[in-house]
């Protein structure tokens, strides 16, 4: 009855109540999360992803009495998410952008700001661009190895273009 209570009044607003509620799980939820990701700091992030997760959407708890398990869902859900983006980013070392800027037929400090607006972008741009121009792989393999449609491939290429051209034109001027 305490917790049909807690959820009932979290659905209204009130923040205490959900925190209360999240008091109970925050062990559970991290242990779960833990046994996913097998790191410290992964695990807290996907707790704190699910608890964002759950609070924007209390309202969604048909029966207060399964919100531990309509929470443990949302955590198992996020982890997932977590390990499937997690293994579609490929780590980008040090070495590796610097072999692809010797390719190049650009002086040092030409090197010095591709580099940087390299290590400026998302990692999902900084990923497609290795793909297609160091590794030379076409969209369609690109599309097959991040396992998404070959449309968001050309589209993530182009804006990782476009944001090397922005990013770089920036360093022009600040010069």
């Amino acid at each position: 009855m305490f917790q049909f209570n807690l959820v009932k009044k979290a659905q209204k607003g009130d923040e205490q109540a959900f925190l209360n509620l999240l008091h109970k799980e925050k062990e559970k939820l991290y242990r779960i999360a833990f046994t996913y990701v097998k790191n410290e700091n992964d695990a807290l992030d996907i707790v704190q992803e699910t608890i964002y997760k759950a609070y924007i959407s209390i309202n969604k708890v048909k029966e207060p009495s399964y919100f531990p398990t309509w929470i443990t869902r949302i955590l198992i859900n996020t982890a997932l998410d977590y390990i499937k983006y997690k293994n579609k980013i490929i780590p980008i070392e040090q070495d590796t952008l610097e072999k692809i800027e010797s390719t190049q037929k650009l002086d040092s400090s030409d090197k010095l700001d591709l580099l940087h607006a390299i290590h400026q972008m998302n990692e999902k741009y900084k990923t497609v661009l290795i793909l297609r121009y160091y590794k030379d792989l076409s969209v369609k393999q690109i599309s097959e190895f991040l396992e998404c449609p070959e449309g968001t491939v050309k589209t993530n290429i182009h804006r990782a273009i476009n944001q090397l051209k922005v990013l770089l034109k920036e360093e022009c001027i600040n010069e």
